[in-house]
């Protein structure tokens, strides 16, 4: 194992990269309207709210083939190659993101932002699975969950006081920038700060070990959809995080024009529902982290969380109707804490499967599950087709998503303490 000190800098810069990793996931929810106001010049709302979704989706697909690509080259190259290479590109395409003028531009951005989204939480939680005690591992992704969740509630901030700082850019520039411009400058400027933080970083030694055996396939995606084994507890470990994503992609960031419509909720609901739903995330991390510890299980801990999230989701969509907004952002936090297992979630991935291969599973689940996002709001909106309700839709594509995930739980093994040092045998020519 490294020095304590190395290992706690690494978390540092781990939990920061994922901090402006959220912030800006969620900053594209919080200022697209106002961006693509200012740049489609008064097209009707409908027009808008559609191109919000096309450049959603673009984002999305991004961060499926950053995924790939990061996690593979977690593997071939290193997961802190992946880490600082993963923060360049979307602080980049951050600053890029502020001057385009057309929505092809955007789109092309927005997806090569994606790409570079996709890298962080996975090589993260993949180096510190490496290199903490295999007992108290559960610690250190635990704190980079939770503090990259508050990375929303500051792009929440910055998406609402940007106008603010805009004034005192345009002191030092000369030009006038837009709230929204403002928003991406300061997550671009943000990420190419942390860069300089990549002094005193360390590889972990598990992948130095690996690296040194030629003969050892690496980042091989045969070695996860060729075996049979392998390939089942990969899709077990994509399935049982779905539900945090039919959450925060269906209920929370649908709050504004879907569902506090739908629920008849008194006052204006806005981009704060995605604010408070982050903040309960961050706190549920903070919780489920320490409750795996304890009980040195994290099966248990998930197992637990689904059928709270299961719970708060019927209360959500049936239990506020008529309600203050302040009741709906309080069920928003409460849903945002119930679905607060991501970290222990990608951590299962990344202990499920060998030093040889696991960098890419630990990068694709979540992003996968991220890409989820699109079949749930599918289905969804089947559901309203055959005129089942809005609640009644969400319900059922809940349910379904929590009773896949605890039946994917049931199949894989228990991680807690798992020795990780070990390869992926190779039954690929």
């Amino acid at each position: 194992m490294q020095k304590k000190s190395q290992v706690a800098f690494l978390i540092i810069v781990a939990a920061l990269g994922y901090f402006v990793d959220i912030y800006d996931l969620t900053l594209f929810a919080v200022v697209k309207s106002e961006s693509l106001q200012d740049i489609m010049h008064g097209a009707s709302k409908e027009s808008i709210s559609e191109t919000g979704k096309f450049l959603f989706n673009m984002q999305m697909l991004g961060m499926l083939m950053g995924g790939l690509l990061w996690g593979i080259l977690g593997d071939k190259k290193g997961r802190l190659k992946v880490l600082f290479g993963s923060i360049l590109l979307y602080s980049l395409a951050n600053i890029a993101n502020a001057f385009v003028t057309d929505i092809p531009t955007y789109a092309v951005v927005r997806i090569i932002a994606g790409i570079g989204l996709a890298g962080e939480l996975g090589a993260g939680i993949t180096l510190i699975s490496e290199m903490m005690p295999k007992e108290k591992r559960g610690y250190g992704t635990m704190i980079i969950v939770t503090f990259g969740a508050l990375g929303a509630v500051v792009a929440s901030l910055v998406g609402s006081k940007g106008a603010s700082i805009g004034l005192f850019m345009k002191d030092i520039f000369g030009f006038p920038f837009q709230n929204w411009q403002v928003a991406y400058i300061i997550g671009g400027v943000l990420g190419l700060m942390l860069l300089l933080l990549r002094v005193g970083t360390i590889e972990s030694g598990f992948y130095n070990e690996a690296k040194s055996n030629k003969s050892i396939k690496k980042g091989d995606l045969r070695l996860l959809f060729s075996n049979k084994q392998n390939f089942l507890k990969y899709l077990n470990c994509i399935v049982i995080g779905i539900p945090v994503w039919f959450v925060i992609g269906l209920l929370i960031m649908n709050s504004e024009n879907e569902f506090a419509p739908l629920l008849h909720i008194e006052g204006v609901v806005n981009a704060q529902a995605v604010t408070f739903a982050y903040i309960g995330l961050s706190v549920g991390d903070l919780i489920s982290g320490f409750l795996s510890q304890i009980l040195k299980s994290r099966k248990k801990v998930v197992f637990i969380y689904l059928l709270m999230s299961l719970a708060l989701t019927l209360i959500f969509l049936f239990g506020i109707k008529g309600s203050t907004k302040e009741t709906y952002y309080l069920c928003c936090f409460l849903l945002g804490a119930a679905t607060g297992y991501w970290a222990i979630f990608v951590t299962i991935a990344a202990e499920q499967f060998g030093t040889n291969i696991r960098s890419t599973a630990a990068n694709t689940v979540p992003n996968f599950v991220r890409g989820s996002v699109n079949l749930i709001t599918m289905c969804f909106g089947l559901l309203l087709s055959l005129n089942m309700g809005k609640d009644w839709s969400a319900l059922i594509v809940g349910a379904t998503c929590v009773g896949l995930a605890l039946f994917s739980l049931s199949k894989l093994k228990e991680t807690f303490g798992k020795d990780l040092n070990y390869l992926e045998e190779s039954q690929i020519s």
